[in-house]
């Protein structure tokens, strides 16, 4: 294997930081193929706010993957959290209590999930498939399959469409919760814990740590920022529809599958998945403006997906 002189592996090196030069690859590709319309402050803050639904969904993903587990019905919890708080400011509860109200339910269904997980050992690809099918008939019941837009209130609106010193709302949220569960996650007990038991959940249990509790509050918080999301995005649109959070799923996982390959090699982490949600927003912004077809960029996003987790196989693999 070649060596740096320092001895740190070429091939690591590739391995860990090699996400984050293909964004900027991939950056410089489509600066050079749409200088006027990419490259500006405009579109840059455009960006912002278009992978503001990404990432705070992908970060949610990222906590279950930390412990080993995956989550399968966050699409359908955001559609379900947009739908919910939609509807509870159409009927004029307070918008603060039509915000938090769907994330609180949301953190029990997730905490549902992981319940199941845990207490019955079964497998967390069908129990979350499962939740996801309940909720996306739950959706249906309550909008009726259609869209609610009429009657929503101007500060329903307000995070979604508003902008503070020109930068969104919605991008100043979505930095926020990054560096609040970067800060969870680095230098927290629970965030440490969670790393050890998708490291070794035997061997966690034997040091201690209460598996089971935190792996439920991991689906928790996942299934709050799901939530969150669906939120947000009817807050952008002034309007919710029973799938509208449905087409995050795989987009999640693409960013969060990234973020292994980014800063630490083969682990979940938040900056990584940070990253990852912005290569994938960069492209759809890219693709956009360079007038491909919208069907591209799902067979790119699954392409992403599949490139990374061969990523981790073969870095395995050497290791």
């Amino acid at each position: 294997m070649v060596e740096t002189r320092s001895g740190i592996s070429y091939v690591r090196l590739i391995r860990t930081y090699g996400t984050v030069a293909a964004g900027l690859l991939i950056i410089l590709a489509f600066s050079a193929l749409s200088p006027e319309s990419f490259m500006t402050i405009d579109n840059a803050i455009n960006i912002s706010r278009q992978i503001s639904f990404l990432v705070i969904i992908a970060l949610g993903a990222t906590l279950v993957m930390a412990v080993g587990e995956f989550d399968l019905s966050v699409g359908a919890v955001a559609s379900f959290g947009g739908v919910f708080a939609a509807q509870m400011a159409v009927a004029g509860y307070p918008i603060w209590l039509a915000f938090v109200a769907p994330m609180a339910v949301a953190f029990v269904i997730g905490f549902i999930n992981g319940w199941i997980v845990t207490r019955f050992r079964v497998l967390s690809f069908i129990t979350t498939l499962a939740m996801g099918t309940i909720l996306g008939g739950l959706n249906f019941r309550l909008t009726g399959g259609a869209t609610v837009f009429e009657n929503i209130p101007d500060g329903f609106r307000y995070l979604g469409q508003t902008e503070w010193a020109g930068i969104p709302v919605l991008s100043f949220i979505m930095i926020l919760v990054a560096v609040l569960f970067w800060y969870v996650m680095s230098h927290m007990s629970f965030g440490r814990k969670l790393y050890a038991i998708g490291g070794n959940e035997s061997a966690s249990r034997v040091a201690g740590v209460r598996v089971a509790w935190n792996k439920n509050l991991a689906f928790a918080l996942c299934g709050m920022l799901a939530a969150l999301t669906g939120i947000l995005m009817a807050s952008r649109l002034g309007s919710a529809h029973p799938t509208g959070g449905d087409g995050l799923f795989l987009s999640a996982y693409a960013a969060a599958f990234l973020g292994m390959t980014s800063f630490k090699e083969g682990v979940p982490n938040i900056w990584g998945t940070f990253v990852g949600a912005a290569i994938i927003g960069i492209l759809a912004n890219g693709l956009t403006i360079l007038q491909v077809p919208t069907f591209m960029q799902d067979v790119i996003t699954g392409c992403i997906v599949i490139a990374a987790v061969l990523m981790q196989k073969l870095g395995r693999g050497k290791s």
